[in-house]
């Protein structure tokens, strides 16, 4: 057996016979098991309660009786965000970000009824899932087993005699590694069971599977060097427990929480009042549609009927009323568009920000690539919202094109005893219209995400592993 082996033999027997160090990893064990049921069983329930809701919205909204059209754009409808089956290892900002979103003519709603909003505030510091047990709790339980891996023999004087007997830095070195690195494996074991659980299911792509899974590898491996490595360069255990617990705290506690923080100061993102007060007053500039004097409408009028061949909006072969609120829509929809653009822009600076802080923060890196590969992050959540608001408005446009081409103009003016009824179309027009689909993102799209946090986590294991390697030098020359 080589000297590499029996030095890790060595230190798994000694962990072995820490009754508490065993006890902490069967723990472990079974909180990550623990997370994975929990996660998993959450998650198919939120799926199976949207699917519901989205099923109810849907037979609500055809279920509707003979209507005119714009009473329907008021009516509005529902809509669902669907969640991917890797939401179940990594739910990312769902929790944060809300899950449905009412639509209506006029105006651009955003998501709603997050999780965090309706739970307890202690959801804001983690959920209990095999993500967050491998990110947090992972790293602490390899500080309290291998703190002391090497720190232990130069405080005992036992390094010298075991290089004396032949054993080098460098076996030394490789036999605590890989002692502590079997711990590491066995800790992310029952997170790959979730792996199990998801694999097979639409949308659980083996490119992201991947990606995480290597993602994970690569940050416990990184732990396993930060450990050992603090361990050669400090000679007492208490100092490198310290040093250690220092180190997870600001890299896995502080950093995650400051960062949003910072980046929220550096990129302040308007409130929803101040952005409905910004929007009223640019609605007000665009044009009354109501008013017949108003600048914009006026020249709308002129050019619609010049178009038509016409005079009057009488003689129009459409609905004038109709064409209004088909312009009217469109006008408010592209000011919406340009507040929705620039909130995205801060956003897209702030988590830039963020990922910038990650270099210093492996637990940031992770995070990151983590729910990019899950389709869990930020840009998933913008993408139902853009893919939310141009369903909006083609339903909009749409029941604007029913007043303009299915009710005359004259009924639509009229007043008289029966002209609520002749304003009425049938409600076959509201089963016709299409519902809402999400497209999420394809398997190399997340992949692609997922790069740059993959990218800080390898140059971090190449800095621990160029590190640990002097180390070993300045080990080999106490000798």
């Amino acid at each position: 057996m080589s000297a590499v082996s029996l030095i890790a033999r060595d230190e798994l027997r000694l962990m072995r016979r820490n009754r508490v160090a065993v006890t902490a990893v069967v723990l472990l064990v079974i909180l990550t098991l623990v997370a994975v049921v929990t996660s998993w069983t959450h998650q198919q329930g939120i799926a199976a309660a949207r699917a519901q809701h989205q099923a109810h919205a849907d037979h609500a909204f055809e279920a509707q009786p003979d209507r005119h059209p714009h009473r329907v754009v008021h009516y509005g409808h529902f809509i669902f965000r669907p969640l991917g089956p890797l939401a179940a290892f990594d739910p990312g900002v769902d929790a944060f970000t809300g899950n449905s979103m009412f639509l209506e003519g006029h105006r651009q709603n955003t998501a709603n009824f997050g999780d965090v909003r309706q739970s307890s505030p202690l959801i804001r510091f983690g959920q209990l899932t095999p993500a967050f047990v491998l990110q947090a709790v992972a790293p602490l339980l390899l500080i309290f087993l291998g703190y002391g891996a090497v720190a232990r023999e130069t405080e005992r004087g036992t390094l010298r005699p075991l290089m004396l007997q032949g054993a080098s830095a460098r076996a030394i070195v490789l036999g605590k590694l890989l002692a502590l690195g079997s711990v590491a494996l066995l800790i992310a074991v029952p997170a790959m069971i979730g792996f199990a659980l998801i694999a097979g299911q639409a949308g659980a792509y083996a490119g992201p599977m991947a990606t995480i899974i290597l993602a994970y590898a690569a940050y416990l491996a990184l732990w396993v060097g930060i450990v050992t490595l603090v361990s050669m360069l400090v000679r007492r255990r208490r100092d490198a427990l310290l040093a250690l617990l220092a180190v997870w705290a600001v890299t896995v506690v502080l950093l995650p929480r400051v960062a949003p923080e910072i980046a929220n100061r550096a990129y302040p993102l308007a409130n929803r009042l101040q952005t409905d007060v910004a929007i009223a007053r640019d609605l007000r500039r665009l044009g009354d549609s109501h008013n017949p004097d108003d600048p914009h409408f006026a020249e709308f009028k002129k050019a619609t009927l010049a178009r038509y061949g016409v005079t009057r909006v009488e003689e129009l072969p459409v609905n004038y009323k109709g064409l209004l609120a088909l312009e009217g829509e469109a006008l408010t929809s592209r000011l919406f568009d340009r507040y929705a653009a620039r909130d995205f822009a801060a956003q897209a600076s702030q988590n830039a920000l963020v990922g910038a802080i990650g270099l210093v923060s492996p637990a940031i890196a992770l995070r990151q690539t983590s729910m990019a590969a899950a389709g869990t992050d930020f840009e998933g959540h913008r993408r139902f919202l853009e893919q939310a608001e141009a369903y909006r408005y083609d339903l909009i446009q749409r029941l604007n094109r029913l007043q303009a081409e299915a009710v005359t103009y004259a009924d639509d003016t009229a007043e008289d005893a029966g002209a609520d009824k002749r304003k009425r179309i049938t409600a076959d027009h509201w089963r016709k219209l299409p519902e809402f689909s999400f497209r999420a993102a394809g398997p190399d799209a997340l992949v692609r995400a997922s790069l740059p946090g993959l990218a800080v986590l390898s140059g971090w294991l190449v800095v621990i592993g160029a590190a640990l390697v002097l180390a070993t030098r300045r080990l080999g020359a106490r000798r």
